[in-house]
Parts: structure tokens; sequence; C-alpha cells
């Protein structure tokens, strides 16, 4: 049995959080690479060059952060991984935005996100260069550089491009010469045999899948693991609401009553029909699968939301993650209802003060979203 005291200098190797989500084998091989990262940080970290290690103190404090960061990236991921990048640190840096903690300590996990990809760096001989999209100061609010979110612009173009994005001709609008051509077409994206395309894929490429993701998330700040927990049963499209049981919110804190906008409903009734046709929703209450009837996650969405930025003529170097529909917003629903809104909205856990005296009515809410459109 894995001793999770074990430790270097006082410092523990393996928390109990992560020793609760790993397996033996997992365990055995996170041990070791906190082994090798610890000891350098202790002995080589802060100028490798000359052999000068970090204080004891910010050795302890940066392993913490960085175990809570790792824990995280499994999380979003989906499964144990050692290969955290820059794109998982923004995506960490996003969530924080939102956190209950102070700036002080958020600078501090930049800090040791740093740390880890310089330590990367020796060990591996990489040229990682993490510049993080969003900086926090000792002030009360965190400096957002411009493409951090996005603009209101921005946001339309996206919602239009989900429209247009991937449609093709009605089957039965073309000549057989035309038809033929989508079928190839439709062959490789749909990765089925030529002969085998029907009228009903010609349907299954115009559908509402994207759309109801992107406007949903645009309404709802969905994170990438609430699109991937997403579910059937969530809805209540009587009244233009998810409802959110507490078990099953990534915060795992209440209940939590979500409002979009009439458009977006109409989007959602539209898919919750339209998934009824697909094999791989048989007997699933998930509301939206990949291609290959998994879960989508954080790198399948910025996969995604890199697509419909192509399509929408918004440039590659504006870098926009799935936090970047979450930060709009948050930033939209507090200029127009203020924190206790953004608090309900976004299912925080902050706020908590401002929800006592300023309770916002999804009906309240749903009035902000539709004057987005």
């Amino acid at each position: 049995m894995h001793d999770r005291r074990d430790n270097i200098d006082g410092i523990v190797l393996v928390t109990e959080d992560a020793e609760h989500f790993l397996n033996q084998r997992q365990l055995a091989d996170y041990k070791k690479h906190r082994e090798k990262l610890i000891k350098w940080m202790l002995n080589l970290g802060k100028v490798p060059k000359k052999a000068e290690g970090y204080a004891w103190d910010t050795v302890r404090s940066r392993s913490y952060k960085l175990d809570k960061f790792y824990r995280w990236v499994w999380k979003e991921e989906d499964g144990y991984t050692l290969n955290v990048t820059p794109a998982h640190a923004d995506d960490y840096t996003q969530e924080l935005v939102y956190g209950d903690t102070g700036n002080a300590h958020k600078a501090d996990v930049h800090k040791s996100i740093k740390t880890l990809f310089k330590w990367q760096n020796w060990e591996k001989d990489e040229e990682i260069d993490w510049e993080p999209k969003i900086s926090f100061t000792n002030g009360s609010s965190a400096t957002h550089q411009p493409r951090d979110f996005l603009s209101d612009r921005e946001r339309r173009l996206i919602k239009e491009a989900t429209l247009e994005y991937g449609s093709i001709p009605h089957y039965n609008s073309i000549t057989p010469e035309e038809r033929d051509k989508w079928k190839i077409h439709l062959a490789q994206r749909l990765e089925k045999p030529k002969d085998e395309i029907d009228p009903q894929d010609f349907e299954r490429a115009n559908g509402w899948k994207y759309p109801s993701i992107v406007w949903a998330t645009m309404d709802a700040g969905f994170r990438p693991k609430e699109v991937g927990r997403a579910k059937v049963s969530w809805l209540d499209l009587e009244n233009d609401l998810f409802r959110i049981p507490k078990e099953e919110s990534t915060k795992n804190k209440d209940n939590w009553t979500v409002a979009v906008s009439e458009r977006t409903a109409n989007m959602l009734r539209h898919w919750v029909s339209e998934r009824e046709n697909y094999e791989k929703y048989r007997g699933s209450d998930a509301l939206w699968l990949t291609k290959y009837g998994n879960p989508y996650s954080s790198q399948s969405l910025n996969r995604l939301l890199d697509r419909l930025c192509e399509t929408a003529g918004i440039p590659e170097q504006r870098g926009m993650t799935w936090y970047s529909i979450r930060h709009s917003v948050g930033t939209k629903m507090n200029e127009d209802q203020g924190p206790g809104a953004v608090q309900q909205q976004l299912r925080q856990k902050s706020y908590e003060m401002a929800i006592r005296y300023d309770q916002s009515p999804p009906g309240k809410r749903r009035e902000t979203i539709d004057s987005w459109d």
C-alpha cells in the first residue's frame, strides 16, 4: 500500500487527494515524477546553471499548487497524464478568474506552473515558453489582455458561424453529379463508405448539435467539463432553462437554474429531436457526444472553436479557448446585472455575500441574454 506520507524534507510527494484519484500503477508513476520535480526545485530550480534552488517554503507551496493543477487536468481530460501543456495552463487560468481565492494566491499559482515548465525544459531539453493570457496582480482584479475574451462582435460572428459551419445543400436540391461530389465529401467527413451515404446523412450534416452546444455555452458559460456532463434531463425547454442538480454540478454546491435565450432553446429543441435518430444516443441521457461517442473535453471543444473562428474570419492570433466564451458571459452578465447574476448564471461558489442581497431571477437574466442576440 502506498504511504501518502512519503516526503522529501517534509514536502509530501503524493497528496491524499491525488492518492484517491489514482490507481496503484499511476501512483507509483506520479510519485517518481514528483520526487524528481521536488528535488530539482530544492537544489536547482531558481538558477539551474548555478545549482541554486528555491527556498524550502517556496518549494512546499508550489508543490501543493502543482498537485492541484495536475488533478484539475486529470478531471478535465478524463484521465491521468503527466503531459501538461500551456493550453492546459491557459484553461486553468480561465477557471481561476472566477475562483474564490485572492489574486495573490492566483499569481502564486502562475509562478508554480511556470516553475513546472521551467523544469520540463531542463529535464527534457524542451522549449516551453508559457506567457499567460491573463495575469493577476495583488489588487482587486485580474489583468486581461485583449485576446482573453470574446468581444460582442466576435460572439455574434461565432454564433452565426455555427449556422454556416459544415452545412451542405439539401439532398433533393442538387443534380446527381453534384450529389456524387457531396457524397465523397460526406464519406470522408462521416468516415463511412461512399455507397452507404444516404439522404439522412445529408440531414445529419446540417444538424443542430454544434449550434446547440455553442449557443447554450454562449448563454450559460458552460465549462468544457459541463458540456461533457450535460444531460437531456437537465433541460426545461418549456421555460427556456437548464436545471442542473447539485450532485451533477461541476462545483457540487447547489441546484442550479440557468437561463438561456429563446433562440438557444429553439436550437436545443431541434437537437433533442434530431439526436433520437443516432444509435450512439440510444439508452443514453448524454445531451452531446463526439462523433466517436465520447463526452466532449477541453481539447475537442477548443478544436471546434478554432474551426468556428476560422469560419467567422477571427484571426488565429486571438488564441481563443472554450473558457474565452465563459469569460465573455461573465463579463457581459456582470455589466448588465451585477455579480449576483454572474454567480447564478455561471454556477460559481464566489459572490456569496452579493447573492444574499442581489437575487436575479431566471426571467430577468433571460431578458439580458435575449438582448445579446
